[in-house]
């Protein structure tokens, strides 16, 4: 969780200033407030999320106590096939995160009929990893959404227009569960050979081998 740290400065006798921190994990931003404190030159303290919502000190220690076990760090990879002729999709997403001092890996796949493009099969497998982080209990954060697909990516980051009524029926729901979860998502494009994974995952769906495991990892996947 990022967080803007806004505070007065305050010394006996001498003028008070007002200072607006960078972007900071919150937990940083905590430590920051508390050193402050302890040289006795914070009057007021406040923090602002990447929602816009305002946090107290108090508010906000509690907040990170609460969601302490719940999946961090967020890293998804996702790719889609298409076989033109059967106009069947292969669909596939690794999804990395921490929880508490652990890191988890979930790998799943789908094969889904009656599609129209290769295009619709990669939003598809987008839509399938935000459905499948909504299970995990994924909210209130940013998360980085990795693929080799130009055209999924830069639509979803308003990049590109989407101009395919079918793509837009994915993207306005991809969106709406995006908004509903207050997941902020960081989009990466990157190469075929980078993304092997979820494009296993895809071929295999369309093999007809469908796949879903969770595991714990020695760390996560580098971003």
């Amino acid at each position: 969780m990022k967080v803007i740290m806004q505070w007065t400065y305050h010394a006996s006798k001498k003028p008070t200033a007002d200072f607006v921190s960078d972007w900071l994990d919150a937990g940083t931003a905590l430590v920051i407030t508390e050193d402050l404190e302890k040289a006795g030159r914070l009057k007021e303290v406040e923090f602002k999320d990447e929602f816009d919502t305002i946090w107290t000190k108090k508010e906000l220690k509690k907040l990170l106590t609460e969601v302490e076990e719940e999946p961090q760090d967020v890293t998804v990879f996702f790719d889609g096939g298409f076989q033109i002729e059967q106009r069947v999709a292969g669909i596939g997403a690794a999804i990395y995160y921490r929880q508490g001092k652990k890191h988890w890996r979930i790998r799943t796949n789908l094969r889904l009929e009656q599609f129209e493009s290769n295009n619709e099969a990669e939003y598809a497998a987008f839509y399938e990893a935000v459905r499948q982080m909504e299970e995990l209990g994924v909210h209130h954060q940013s998360c980085l959404f990795k693929g080799d697909s130009l055209v999924v990516l830069n639509q979803l980051s308003g990049e590109w227009p989407c101009m395919e009524e079918n793509l837009n029926k994915w993207l306005d729901r991809i969106e709406a569960k995006l908004e509903k979860l207050k997941i902020i998502p960081v989009y990466k494009p990157i190469s075929r050979k980078e993304n092997q994974e979820a494009d296993r995952l895809a071929t295999l769906a369309l093999q007809g081998e469908v796949i879903f495991s969770k595991s714990e990892i020695a760390e996560l996947k580098e971003s």
